[in-house]
């Protein structure tokens, strides 16, 4: 595939991009946005041998942790694994090697985060090499190509809608490009409306967005042309919500969550810290005080405090209609210059926007007046879009099903493992302000935040990744099927990277097999998955380390609830099967499928043997 170019230059990547006369009439996989999701469903792909587009609207890869400028890494597994890890181990190996800490936000050292710059160097990097993505810039899906297939069954006609291509509008015009399977990795969801698949929104309000920025630290004192003398209209209301959240007097962050707003500037700092790349020295997260470089993603959340027509949160029209989220989008990023003048002017702080990073006036930017636009240039191009479309798919995760899974292994709890599993992640159900009930089709209500809130890691089902009705398609990002709540939890980077890494198998595996992902085996997609270093299974056995022969078959004796722990995370690798085990194993394996399989002989073997044998069973279920 062609090679991407870079070069980092002090701070700026330059990727030589693909025009539309050198890209391909036809690729296997096409996926909509080179986001946290797309780029791992990508990556993936390539490395797996599929030819793989992906189209970008910005000039970024990596949508969240880049191009929305949210790099302070929302993860709370703390286990890493796939991509992500390879991300995560690239960004650690980078900062050290400069005598700097990735540890630098959320108050503790543990957490991990990235300046844009470099995430987007790491990620060119992880998307190089022999077999590689294409990648199209500043371009996007205007149009999906769909077939209707139409299916004899008896006496029954059934219709079924294929995608077959996109529409691509490029910085040279518009070209129609095939595809086997294509990818909604996007920001909105978009594509899954063009592509005619069922999907949910709202139902009413959505969560808030927010245009983010990079600020920083200038000892020397802020440059002219990033100290505006002039507030933007609307400044009163701004300073109003500010006070709120960020004031000189207020108390620093003592060590309880959640966080109680107002707090002082170095506290508002520490949040969302990063390293500093263009500044001698070296901090962490635990010395706040020692910070010149940090995200700002909390006092300007749009609306925020200003409420939409008195609720909490933006409509679901936001999604839907191109006019209203441009508007939005402008008033988003407005709010956020408001907070660069009241650091500047209020708070009495030489700190400005990062000029170390990004470096173009954002479309919705370009009529401010001439003294904000050198201060806007160096925003992200795009807003942290927190909640989207979400396809109606094989299967919908619902909060109660999330909070279940997240217990297993919990005192009495056993094993509640997805058999499907794909990914592992942690979050809340976090809903960020967006004031209404949820998927009442699914019973979901608002007091489920509290009652279902997750208690541990939780999985990830593959089943989520496709759509109930359209052939063809996948979704990735925040696009999945999941309930309003569920998607709370993952939204966050690591969970999107890791998804999308998922997509990319099931979307590689379904092309060179020749048919649907729908019709793709969970166990080859989990296979893959464990080859490519990611972690699936609920239950760490500290006698089974990832080193172990037995490893990868032990987690999917786990998944499918074939064999039980010997112990409290103790597998038992080394122990001889009992007869009682192996009567259990062959009872539970007749109940799991419809045709009778022979089970050899277990009962003798090591759990670590038993295991292996059982693994290679499950293809047949």
């Amino acid at each position: 595939m062609r090679k991407i170019l870079f070069a980092l230059i002090i701070s700026a990547l330059f990727v030589s991009p693909v025009s539309a006369a050198n890209l391909l009439d036809d690729y296997d996989i096409i996926i909509a946005g080179a986001g946290s999701s797309g780029i791992a469903a990508g990556i993936q792909a390539s490395r797996m041998g599929a030819s793989v587009l992906i189209v970008e609207p910005t000039n970024l890869l990596g949508g969240q942790i880049t191009a929305a400028g949210v790099s302070t890494m929302d993860d709370l597994s703390g286990q890493a694994s796939g991509l992500y890890s390879e991300f995560i181990t690239r960004a650690e190996e980078y900062y050290t090697s400069r005598g700097k800490s990735i540890g630098t936000c959320y108050w503790e050292k543990s957490n991990k985060a990235i300046e844009p710059h470099v995430a987007m160097k790491i990620l060119s990097l992880m998307a190089g090499g022999e077999d590689e993505p294409d990648i199209i810039y500043k371009s996007q899906i205007v149009g999906v190509l769909t077939e209707k297939i139409i299916a004899v069954s008896g006496e029954n006609l059934n219709e079924t809608l294929c995608v077959r291509g996109v529409i691509v509008q490029t910085p040279e015009g518009k070209k129609n490009i095939s595809c086997k399977i294509l990818i909604d990795a996007s920001e909105y969801g978009d594509i899954l409306a063009m592509a005619g698949a069922e999907f949910r929104a709202g139902p009413a309000m959505i969560q808030d967005i927010t245009w983010t920025a990079i600020i920083r630290k200038y000892p020397e004192g802020i440059p002219a042309n990033l100290k505006p003398l002039n507030p933007l209209p609307g400044y009163d209301m701004a300073k109003w919500n500010y006070e709120n959240y960020v004031s000189k007097d207020a108390a620093g962050f003592e060590g309880v969550y959640p966080v109680k707003p107002p707090v002082n500037f170095v506290t508002h700092n520490a949040y969302r810290g990063l390293p500093d790349s263009f500044l001698p020295g070296n901090y962490d997260a635990e010395q706040p005080e020692l910070i010149t470089k940090t995200c700002v993603n909390w006092p300007n959340d749009y609306p925020g405090q200003y409420k939409w027509q008195g609720k909490y949160g933006l409509p679901v029209e936001y999604l839907t209609d191109l006019n209203l989220r441009k508007r939005v989008e402008r008033d988003a990023l407005i709010k956020t210059l408001h907070f660069i003048y009241y650091i500047q002017n209020e708070l009495g702080e030489n700190w400005s926007v990062d000029d170390n990073e990004y470096n173009e006036l954002p479309e919705c930017a370009k009529d401010l007046p001439k003294e904000w636009q050198d201060i806007a240039k160096h925003l992200p191009p795009v807003p942290y879009v927190r909640e989207s479309r979400r396809i109606i798919g094989v299967h919908t995760l619902t909060s109660e099903e999330l909070h279940r899974n997240s217990l297993s292994y919990q005192g009495d709890n056993g094993n509640n493992e997805f058999n499907d599993a794909i990914a592992i992640g942690r979050y809340d159900l976090d809903l960020h302000l967006a004031d209404s009930d949820s998927d009442m089709d699914l019973d979901e209500k608002r007091e489920f935040i509290t009652s279902h809130k997750p208690v541990g890691n939780f999985q990830i089902p593959l089943s989520i990744l496709i759509p109930a009705k359209v052939d063809g398609l996948i979704a990735a990002e925040k696009n999945l099927s999941m309930s309003r709540l569920v998607s709370g939890a993952l939204r966050v980077q690591p969970i999107t990277m890791m998804t999308g890494q998922a997509a990319g198998v099931l979307a590689a595996l379904a092309v060179s097999q020749k048919i649907q992902p729908r019709e793709v085996k969970a166990i080859q997609v989990q296979r893959e998955l464990l080859k490519s270093g990611v972690k699936l299974s609920l239950c760490n056995y500290s006698d089974v380390p990832e080193n172990d022969k037995h490893y990868a078959n032990i987690q999917i004796v786990s998944l499918y609830d074939l064999m039980q722990a010997k112990d409290i995370n103790i597998f038992g690798v080394e122990d001889i099967l009992t007869e009682e085990e192996s009567a259990r194993i062959t009872e539970k394996i007749n109940s799991m499928t419809r045709k009778k399989i022979e089970i050899p002989k277990l009962a003798g073997l090591t759990r670590g043997d038993a295991a292996d044998i059982l693994a290679n069973l499950v293809e047949n279920f």
